[in-house]
């Protein structure tokens, strides 16, 4: 068994309801969901021309494999009417992978942990909440380290 930790968001439509719909459809395909953040929202980062993304951190307890995880999560994201136009793109849903376990993976499709989470405040701040002294296998620090170091400047509000 796997402890996968999860980042979903979505920007368009109802947004709570998609992470809502996203949880159901990740315990219902993926495994057991253990702990949840509070939901946060968030100015839209990358393309910032779009509304604001509501984040939630997830901690997932799955047999799967890392590459079976991201092809079910993708499969949920096109069954919830995903569709990747643009990069950093308004979207109904969007589920990442952030960390499993302490494994370090670096395919063509998948790399664990996210190559992007030391910068990404709208990540660390839920994922904190729920998994503070989780390691980063490869910066050796615990996420709480993470967010204190990290120069995203972006507002990240508990809803």
């Amino acid at each position: 068994m796997n402890t996968a930790y999860l980042l979903i968001g979505g920007n368009l439509g109802d947004r709570a309801a998609y992470l809502q719909l996203a949880v159901k459809h990740i315990e219902a395909l993926c495994g057991k969901i253990t702990s949840c953040s509070s939901i946060y929202e968030t100015a839209a980062w990358g393309n910032t021309n779009q509304p604001a993304f509501y984040n939630q951190a997830i901690q997932l307890m799955t047999p799967m494999a890392p590459e079976d995880l991201l092809k079910q999560l993708l499969a949920i994201e096109l069954e919830m009417g995903r569709v990747r136009s643009q990069k950093y793109g308004p979207r109904t849903i969007d589920l990442d992978i952030l960390l499993i376990d302490d494994k370090v993976l670096d395919t063509p499709n998948l790399t664990i942990p996210h190559p992007q989470l030391q910068h990404r405040r709208f990540a660390l701040l839920p994922l904190a909440e729920i998994a503070p002294s989780l390691h980063h296998p490869v910066l050796d620090k615990t996420v709480s380290e993470l967010l204190v170091n990290c120069t995203d400047t972006l507002d990240v509000q508990k809803k």
